[in-house]
């Protein structure tokens, strides 16, 4: 089940976070955002376990994938899709009229996870991402 994320999901999220992530946000970081006009968070709950999280941050019309996890038992169920779905409906409610996000260049499962939910990429940030460097490619759905 896709939900809003509570504070009750703060550690949950933060051990996904360690989980999935080589440079994770910090319980602090997720609780701040957890409370900003900006950031609408997702949790997908089976079982009273926390098996994904999301991020959507939008500003002046447009949104911002800001993170999304999925833990590795879970992945390739169609979690992430859901979250997305999740995401892209949330940015319509809000008035955005595209969404964008980045990704590793080599993260060809997420990369062909967006496409599949209609981003392109359109340009890539050389060494955005560090343990280990790799460039970032843009995406953007630019229709909602």
């Amino acid at each position: 089940m896709i939900r809003r994320m509570e504070t009750r999901d703060l550690e949950a999220v933060a051990d996904l976070e360690k989980l999935c992530f080589s440079e994770a946000w910090s319980y602090r970081l997720l609780e701040e955002g957890l409370y900003s006009p900006f950031d609408v968070y997702y949790v997908f709950e089976q079982e009273e376990r926390i098996l994904g999280y999301c991020n959507l941050r939008v500003l002046a019309g447009e949104g911002e994938v800001q993170r999304i996890a999925v833990h590795p038992s879970c992945r390739r169920l169609g979690v992430a899709r859901k979250l997305m779905e999740a995401m892209t409906a949330s940015a319509r409610k809000s008035g955005a009229s595209c969404i964008s996000l980045e990704v590793r260049e080599s993260n060809r499962a997420a990369r062909n996870l967006y496409e599949s939910c209609g981003f392109a990429a359109e340009a890539v940030r050389r060494g955005y991402y560090r343990n280990p460097d790799e460039d970032a490619l843009i995406m953007w759905l630019r229709r909602l």
